[in-house]
Formats: C-alpha cells, sequence, structure tokens
C-alpha cells in the first residue's frame, strides 16, 4: 500500500485540523495521510493534542482502557505510557509542546524537517493557522484600548513569518493556512496584512515558487491563471455542512513546479452544500441538563429561582406583534407548568449520546461513537439567578420570535447594570443560538461567559457546554479536551472544525493524486528543491 503523505502542523491547537487530515480516507479505506509532528505552546491545548496522537496509533479501535475511563467505569485517566509504551512514545515525539519562535523549536524542527524529506520525499504537506489575535476584530478594538499600543511593535502580527520559514524549509507538495476573516483588513504602518502574507508564501522557497488557490468554486470563474482576490480566500463554514456560521481565511498553496502539471480539474475547490446543518441537528438530542446556581446550589432553589423569574415575565413585551406574544407566553407558561416531563441531570450523564435522525449520515458518522455511552466534557456551567433569569426571556423570546432580542428589548427588570446597556454597543449582548438555524462563530470568548451562547430550550436556563460546543465544531464525541473548563472552551473556539478539515484534506488529495508523486523501489522520491531552481 502506498505510504500515507506526511503533514507537519504548525500552532496545533487542540488538532482541529489534524484530526481532519488523519480521518482523511481512501476507497479501500486507506489512510491518505500521516501525522509526522504537531508543534503547540500552550500546555492544556498540547494535553488535548498528545492524546489524540496516542490515540491515533490505535487506528479505528480505541484501548478499551479509554473508554472505560470516558464511560465513567473508572475515575482516573489510566496511565498510557505503562500500559502502551511504544504507542504513548510515538506519540511524545509527534506533538510537541513548544513555541514557535524560539531557537529550541527551530532547531527541533530542522532535525525533524530533514528526517521527514528523507524518507517522505516530496510527498509532505503543511497546515497550521497562526494565532490572530492582532488580527481579529474584537482583538484589534481591545488593543486599540491599550495605553501605548504599537501595531508593528506587537509580534502577534508576524508570527505567521515562523509558518513561512517551515515552509521554505520542507517544501511540501501543497500547504494550507487559516486564519480569521479579520486578516483581510488588518493593516500595519498602513500596508495590508494580507497582501503581505499572500507575497511571503507565494516566494517562501524562492521567486514564485508557490501558487495559492482559493476553496470557494467561484473563486476560480473557469480562469484558473487569474490571481484570486483576497475575499475569494473566505470559507463559509455553514455552506459545507457545518452546523457553524464561521467565516475564515483558507489559503491553498501549491508548490509551483506541481502546480504547472496540473490538469484543469484537479483544482482545489470545496463543493457547496444544498442545505444548513443546524443546531438542533446536532445538539438537539443530547441531555436535558439544568444549570446550576452559583451559590447554593440545589434542584429546589434552581426551580424556585426558574419560577420566580418566569411569573415576572408574564407582563406583555413592547414592540412585539400579538402572535409572538401569545406564542412568548405559552413557553413562559410551558416553563411553569414543567411541561417537558424528561428528567434534567446535573454534571455529565449517560445515555442519550445519539445525535438526531436531521443529522445528515457523513457527519453522523463522523461525530457519534457507538462505544461512547457518556459524553466527555458535558458539564453545565454556574449561573448567578440574574443571568439565570435573563437565559430564561433570551430563550423563551428566540423561541417564540425566531431571534435573540437585543438589548431595547429586555424587560427593565432584566437589564445588567452596564452603562453602554443602552448605547447600542451591547444589543446583542445576550444571544441564543437558534435551534433551527447555524449556530453564530464559536470563538474562544465562550470561555470568559455564555451570554453569547444560550441554549435554545428555555427549560434548561443555561450556556452551552464544552461538548455542546465541540458539537458544532464537529469534534468527534470521542474527542477529549483536557485542562479546566475555561481552557477546554478556548481550546475549543480556537480549532478549525474537523469535518471542514476533511473535506479540505480530501480536495486537496485530489492535487496531490493528479501528481502521482510517489515511492520508487530505490527510495522516496526527491524533486529538485525549488530555492535552488529559482535563484
Amino acid at each position: 500500500m502506498e505510504k500515507p503523505v506526511a503533514v507537519v502542523d504548525l500552532f496545533s491547537g487542540p488538532g482541529g485540523l489534524a484530526e481532519g487530515f488523519a480521518g482523511s480516507r481512501g476507497p479501500i479505506g486507506n489512510k491518505r495521510y500521516r501525522i509526522r509532528v504537531s508543534i503547540e505552546k500552550d500546555s492544556a491545548a498540547h494535553g488535548t493534542l498528545l492524546l489524540r496522537s496516542f490515540l491515533r496509533k490505535f487506528g479505528a479501535e480505541f484501548p478499551p482502557e479509554y473508554y472505560a475511563f470516558l464511560n465513567g467505569e473508572r475515575a482516573d485517566e489510566p496511565d498510557w505510557q505503562s500500559l502502551y509504551r511504544d504507542q504513548w512514545q510515538e506519540a511524545l515525539e509527534e506533538a510537541q509542546c513548544l513555541e514557535l519562535g524560539k531557537p529550541e523549536t527551530a532547531a527541533f524542527l530542522e532535525k525533524r524537517i530533514r528526517d521527514i524529506r528523507a524518507e517522505h520525499g516530496s510527498r509532505t504537506v503543511l497546515i497550521g493557522g497562526p494565532p490572530c489575535q492582532a488580527y481579529s476584530v474584537a482583538g484589534r478594538g481591545r488593543n486599540a484600548g491599550i495605553a501605548g499600543y504599537v501595531p508593528h511593535e506587537d509580534e502577534r502580527h508576524f508570527l505567521y513569518q515562523e509558518y513561512v520559514n517551515v515552509l521554505g524549509n520542507l517544501e511540501p507538495a501543497a500547504f494550507v493556512m487559516e486564519n480569521v476573516k479579520g486578516m483581510l483588513s488588518s493593516a500595519v504602518k498602513g500596508d495590508s496584512i494580507f497582501l503581505r502574507v499572500m507575497a511571503d508564501l507565494r516566494s517562501s522557497a524562492g521567486p514564485d515558487s508557490y501558487r495559492l488557490f482559493a476553496l470557494s468554486p467561484g473563486s476560480h470563474a473557469g480562469l484558473p491563471a487569474l490571481v484570486p482576490q483576497p475575499r475569494d480566500f473566505v470559507v463559509c463554514s455553514e455552506e459545507h455542512g457545518i452546523p457553524q456560521a464561521r467565516h475564515r481565511v483558507i489559503i491553498i498553496g501549491v508548490r509551483r513546479d506541481v502546480a504547472d502539471r496540473l490538469p484543469a480539474g484537479a483544482l482545489p475547490a470545496l463543493q457547496k452544500r444544498l442545505q444548513f446543518v443546524s443546531v438542533s441537528d446536532v445538539i438537539g438530542g443530547m441531555p436535558r441538563q439544568r444549570s446550576r446556581l452559583s451559590r447554593a446550589d440545589s434542584e429546589a432553589a434552581w426551580y424556585e429561582v426558574v419560577r420566580d423569574a418566569a411569573c415576572r415575565l408574564r407582563d406583555p413585551l413592547p414592540g412585539v406583534t400579538e402572535e409572538h406574544q401569545r406564542a412568548f407566553r405559552e413557553v413562559i407558561e410551558s416553563v411553569i407548568r414543567n411541561d417537558n416531563q424528561d428528567p434534567f441531570t446535573v454534571g455529565p450523564a449517560s445515555g442519550a449520546t445519539e445525535l438526531p435522525s436531521s443529522c445528515p449520515s457523513d457527519l453522523r458518522e463522523w461525530i457519534s461513537d457507538s462505544m461512547v455511552r457518556c459524553l466527555p466534557n458535558n458539564d453545565t456551567r454556574s449561573h448567578m439567578p440574574a443571568d439565570l433569569a435573563r437565559y430564561l426571556f433570551a430563550a423563551s423570546f428566540a423561541l417564540a420570535c425566531g431571534r435573540s432580542p437585543k438589548a431595547g428589548e429586555f424587560p427593565k427588570t432584566l437589564e445588567p447594570n452596564h452603562r453602554s446597556w443602552q448605547t447600542g454597543a451591547y444589543a446583542d449582548r445576550f444571544r441564543v443560538q437558534l435551534e433551527g438555524h447555524p449556530a453564530r462563530t464559536v470563538t474562544c470568548h465562550i470561555s470568559k461567559d455564555g451570554h453569547y451562547y444560550i441554549h435554545p430550550d428555555p427549560s434548561q436556563c443555561r450556556s452551552l457546554t464544552v461538548r455542546e460546543a465541540a458539537r458544532l465544531q464537529t469534534f468527534p464525541d470521542n474527542y477529549l479536551f483536557k485542562g479546566n473548563r475555561g481552557q477546554q472552551y478556548v481550546q475549543v473556539g480556537n480549532a478549525v472544525p474537523p469535518f471542514l478539515a476533511r473535506q479540505i484534506a480530501d480536495v486537496l488529495w485530489t492535487v496531490l493524486e493528479a501528481l502521482d508523486i510517489e515511492s520508487t523501489d530505490s527510495g522516496p522520491l526527491l524533486l529538485p528543491r525549488i530555492r535552488a531552481v529559482s535563484t
């Protein structure tokens, strides 16, 4: 069987991109890619990355001890090194807790790249997404409020150059770079960051060493010789089977000598799907959980707070149609009566792991695992009584009106003590993830509070759990996030949706397949280094 293509993964986070590439399979189930090295500096994310790297050494059948741990049959995580020494050692060599830009990381990568090139030749791919805090609109807004902040002195603007350096040394057949949409409008000293990134990627291994492609089918317009425009590189995840409106810049690069030999039909392009996948399609069947009270929690105390809040919400809503007014009252009354007789759970619960029948079959197959009987990372947050009442109102309003309420539509008694509440700056401060639509973008801000990520079921009065956010990000149910709950939220919010990553890996495979780069009997084929022929 042909050896899989080697993958080098930079700025890995919890491994969303790598998971998609590792999950790409051929017609007979053969693995197309092999992750050879992943680099992540955050210790919690690296813990997640390392565990997943270890589990991949077992193929489709994970160790029984792992499922026993997930399903609560044992309290402590097994000592993997003592149980499976060889597989654990392989994972330690693959998943590295290192910071790009440091001399020790550069030295490690230089040696590892030599080894990968010697073994795989040109059958290599580079993937990764440099940190986005300096590019995102929210990040730029925070930076603007920092006294003395100088954009061109912020090294985060230029971390992508570490990616470019590795690209120039590895000279893979292709690469994938992901970043936030805000990169398109980010500038330093008046110069567009995105145009600079594109220029550096093109010339990473010498002048015009890589050709850049956009994944949107319309961006090529049948004219592959034309240079794509910056906006063409934005991929809208909801158009590709992801239950989330996540819009990200994704750049595909193909090495010049490879691109010049590609037939027209082999251009990398994602195909749009006819129907969106909604929030309810992936979290609708999950266990019904109540939030906790931040102080003195008990089921009786929680019900008392909810009923009291519901009774105070019986007053008419200003500016709402009579039809929506009636629907809102019906929702509130059903909460007071507790019409849903399904019992609540608090904390991880066994059962209710199957996805709703409305979930597309390929996504269902990707997320579900019949061996998982207790969904990991599925514990609820604790909420203050005031926020619990706001969540009840917002979710009831959304269910009745089909949209989240704006700040000006909240009852006076539920208005938070924010000086800017009525200015319009916080109009969407409380946002419900509507059950019949793709979710809004899951970001790392979900770690701060749950106000933007309110569960659509009013009776649960809570924000999304880590596992619910992970399902919206299309992580498999057997994917365990390490660290505390805040760190888990950050990992999920920062990740590339693995199901989208797998589609990108499949598309890229058509390019590599058209290439016919393969090993010969005498060893791996090494194409000429572009830097040498370009200078």
